[in-house]
């Protein structure tokens, strides 16, 4: 089980982004910060409203030099035909995890479904695990809770409570 503070092993996946398939590492993503998250399933009721949220917020990620990357345990394929009806706005990749490598590597598979928890990860750009939190199926995340983290996270500096950019940190 993955815990803070660990280099997150390279892994590789087959991803659907905009239109196509392609394989994506994380090692793609080096020197960045990366933010994964997991999600249960396609065509669901509560994913969609996490995934839409991300996208509307992808800018902000991209200004605090993070990408996104989600996942789920369903195939490309799965994630193509879900995304092309619905969810058409996403730009980032979608991992297809169908061999359940990677949500038992970072502890989110529940394993009696074969489907992942809600778990979200920060990578720093050094490929350390510096945040996660991981929840259970029938409650969304905060995606500006996310990116507030990371944004915490990158100033190197102690962050109080419900500290936002712009504001005092407790350090130096």
């Amino acid at each position: 089980m993955v815990q803070v503070g660990d280099i997150i092993e390279n892994f590789e996946c087959m991803a659907y982004q905009t239109g196509q398939f392609r394989k994506v590492k994380l090692s793609d993503y080096k020197g960045k910060w990366v933010v994964l998250f997991f999600y249960p399933r396609d065509f669901t009721f509560v994913c969609p409203t996490e995934i839409r949220g991300f996208a509307q917020h992808e800018l902000a990620f991209t200004k605090a030099k993070a990408v996104i990357i989600g996942a789920s345990t369903d195939s490309e394929h799965s994630h193509k035909a879900w995304f092309e009806r619905d969810l058409k706005e996403v730009k980032f990749p979608i991992l297809a995890d169908t061999a359940h490598k990677l949500s038992r590597y970072f502890n989110v598979l529940k394993e009696d479904e074969g489907k992942a928890h809600r778990g979200t990860f920060i990578i720093d750009p050094k490929g350390i695990l510096r945040y996660f939190v991981v929840s259970d199926l029938n409650v969304g995340r905060s995606i500006e809770e996310t990116l507030r983290v990371l944004q915490g996270l990158q100033t190197g500096e102690l962050c109080p409570i419900d500290w936002k950019p712009g504001q005092k940190t407790l350090g130096k």
